[in-house]
């Protein structure tokens, strides 16, 4: 499994998380991404921004979960199913909101495999994805679902520009025949 960190506030995080997904699509497959939150609570709004931001971009991929049709850890299994239908083919980035140690809020992280959504609220769900993004939003503790409404927006907007800006970029590179040009859902 290979994991690739970037400070939210460094200004090559985009550039390196671009990297980092051209490195981790080695069948060079077409990409769908799925920003799992919800805009009911600040700290888990980081996936919907997400998508919201590269929906206004016009990011050259199929994009599920924004801000006004957000994907709850509740639907995953049945968007997991969904996709398997759709998309069989292609490459599935998770986008979603984590807690980690106190150094890590900031941070945002890359990995080669799919994410457990609902796990910094201790949630059992399945994993969704083939790569999967994480912005570390808040500290982990006994209270997460608290510290979750008390995350600084600020962070989580910043976290969402950087994310959709990475994914926007790294979209680029498949504009054309095996992408529309405009969004999906």
């Amino acid at each position: 499994m290979k994991t690739y960190t970037f400070n939210v506030f460094n200004n090559y995080a985009a550039e390196g998380v671009v990297q980092a997904l051209k490195e981790y699509n080695k069948e060079n497959a077409a990409p769908i991404i799925v920003c799992v939150g919800s805009d009911l609570v600040v700290g888990d709004s980081l996936g919907p921004l997400v998508g919201t931001f590269l929906r206004q971009r016009n990011a050259g991929a199929y994009i599920y979960g924004t801000l006004n049709q957000p994907i709850t850890s509740k639907e995953v299994e049945y968007v997991k199913r969904y996709l398997k239908q759709l998309h069989p083919k292609s490459m599935v980035i998770a986008v979603d909101a984590a807690v980690g140690e106190t150094g890590d809020v900031g941070l945002i992280k890359t990995v080669d495999k799919g994410l457990k959504p609902g796990l910094g609220v201790d949630k059992n769900l399945s994993e969704i994805g083939d790569v999967s993004i994480v912005g570390v939003v808040a500290v982990k503790s006994f209270k997460n679902y608290q510290l979750f409404n008390l995350t600084r927006l600020s962070l989580i907007y910043r976290m969402a520009e950087t994310i959709a800006k990475a994914i926007a970029d790294y979209t680029d590179f498949y504009r054309g025949e095996n992408l529309p040009q405009k969004n999906a859902i």
